[in-house]
Formats: structure tokens, sequence, C-alpha cells
């Protein structure tokens, strides 16, 4: 019988990995433009109610405009195929965008915190009715925004709508405070509310960065057991041995998976059966991707032992 050493790819390759990244694509684009066209607003309204709450937020949300340029620009250039360079696609470059926006949102955050913290024992009252008018807006803005964004798969695309929340959750509480000053003047709110706004963005980026570095360094993705796959794949008949065993995620949503089946099969039928079933044991564990080696029982293997 001959050599049997095959290479086998789940289905589920180009065609809706790519419309994934193309819907991605268009959301980002769409909250891209809202959010420009909202920070305008919100840093001329800052500069006329004179309150440092809104201005801290305008600062942030200049901050997302960058983030969400760049996240919509690496989600164009995740929809690229496979070419000589880059063997697997260039969807982590999606996965890319959420790192970086984490890490520019932190730097954010920090440097408001800075700004706003010192101006607790120095708050001057800012103009609490244009700070609710400005609050309405830009909870209607964001919000739409971010309902683009709801339901996003890719880490990019969770880093994006993540951002946007935290901009609806900011002016929900300018908002609050704004009503709180208007009705007690006490001007000391205004700061206070940037500095909550600026510990929640940075804890919450914390999360994001996290994520994205442990896709990065090739973690096995969340909720994905490797013990558990490896005992499905040993349950297959005749397969004897499983090693060389590898799960990581591309992007934060597309999981690839390579192993070694070590077979006691008799025939070509038996392999290609064997083949069929460990497909289909990995395509219901949630394996996008998967490249099976099988190898008989009696053939050494320099991989078996790491």
């Amino acid at each position: 019988m001959p050599h049997a050493h095959t290479h086998d790819h789940a289905p589920h390759e180009g065609h809706s990995h790519g419309e994934a990244h193309a819907q991605s694509a268009n959301a980002l684009r769409l909250a891209f433009f809202v959010n420009l066209a909202f920070t305008f607003v919100e840093a001329v309204g800052g500069w006329w109610t004179q309150s440092l709450a809104v201005l801290t937020d305008a600062l942030h949300d200049g901050g997302d405009c960058l983030v969400l340029g760049v996240a919509w620009w690496l989600q164009r250039v995740a929809m690229k195929g496979r070419d000589a360079q880059y063997s697997y696609g260039y969807g982590r470059y999606s996965m890319l965008g959420g790192w970086l926006t984490s890490v520019v949102l932190i730097v954010g955050a920090l440097a408001m915190l800075v700004v706003t913290v010192p101006r607790i024992w120095n708050a001057h009252l800012p103009d609490a009715t244009g700070m609710m008018g400005i609050a309405v807006f830009g909870l209607a803005m964001n919000g739409f925004a971010a309902w683009k964004l709801h339901g996003g798969h890719s880490l990019n695309e969770r880093g994006a709508y993540l951002h946007l929340l935290e901009d609806v959750l900011g002016w929900a509480a300018v908002l609050l405070g704004a009503i709180v000053i208007r009705f007690t003047g006490w001007a000391f709110v205004d700061p206070l509310m940037g500095i909550g706004i600026s510990i929640f963005i940075l804890y919450n980026a914390i999360g994001t960065l996290r994520t994205g570095t442990k896709i990065l360094m090739q973690q096995v993705p969340a909720g994905m057991d490797l013990g558990k796959v490896r005992d499905q794949l040993l349950g297959i008949g005749h397969v004897v041995g499983v090693h060389d065993q590898h799960i990581w995620s591309l992007d934060g949503s597309y999981t690839i998976h390579t192993v070694h089946l070590v077979v006691e099969a008799k025939d070509l039928v038996g392999v290609r059966s064997i083949k069929e079933k460990a497909r289909r044991v990995l395509t219901e564990s949630g394996i996008h991707h998967a490249t099976i080696e099988l190898e008989w029982a009696d053939e050494p293997c320099a991989l078996e032992h790491h």
C-alpha cells in the first residue's frame, strides 16, 4: 500500500471569510465618517460650553477617528487573498487593527487622566444646558455607529464597536452629569466625569489589548479545548495515536488546526473514511482550516515528541 501522508483542508476557505471582511470594511467606513463628523461638532461644543468632560471626550473621539480610519484600511488589506508573501492571506492585518486601537486608547486615557485629575480642585462651572444638548446629539450619533458594528466577529470590528459603545456610555454619563450640574451648580462633577470616562476606557482597552496579544502569540483560542479535540480524534476507528496538534486563531474569528494522526488502515478506502470523520470532528469543534497528516503505526515521526 502507498505511503499515506495526506493533507486535508476544511471547506470554510475563501468565500464566506472574504465576504465577512468586506462587510467589516463597509461597517468600519461608515463608523469612521460618522465619528469624524461628530468629533468636529464635539470640539466646537466643548469650547463653547467650556466643559472639560466634553473636551476630554472630543480628544477621545479624535483618537477614535484615527483608530477607525486605520481599522478600515487594515480591514481592506485583510480582504486580499493568498499570495507568494502571505500564504494564509492578509487576515491577521484585521486583528492588528484591533490591537493598535487598544494601544492608542490606553495612551489617550492616561493623558486624559493627567489633565482631568488636577482640575477637581480647580473646577469652573460649564454651560450645563449646552452640555445636555451635545450629550443627546452624541448619544444619537455614536449609538448609530455602534449599532452598525454590532455583531461583528473580527477583533478589528469588536475593538471598534467597543470604543463606540464606550462613547455611548460616556455620553450617557455626560448627560446625567450635566443635569446634576444644571440643578446643583456643582462644578467638580465635570472633571469627575472626565476621570470616570478615562478609567472605563482604560479598563476595556487593556482587555482588548490582552486578547490581541494572545492571538499574536498564537494562544489556543478561548473556548477551544485541545485535550477534548484530541480525545474526539482518538475516538475515530483505526486512529491509534494523535500528536503534533496545534490550534490557533488567524484574526480572532478564523481558527486553524494542524495534527498528525497515527492510523491502522488496511486500504485506501479506510484511509479516506478516517480523513472524512476527522474533518467532520474538527468542523463540529469550530475549526475553519484543518491540515491532517496520516501516519502508519510503525512509522517514525520526528515531531511526535515536540
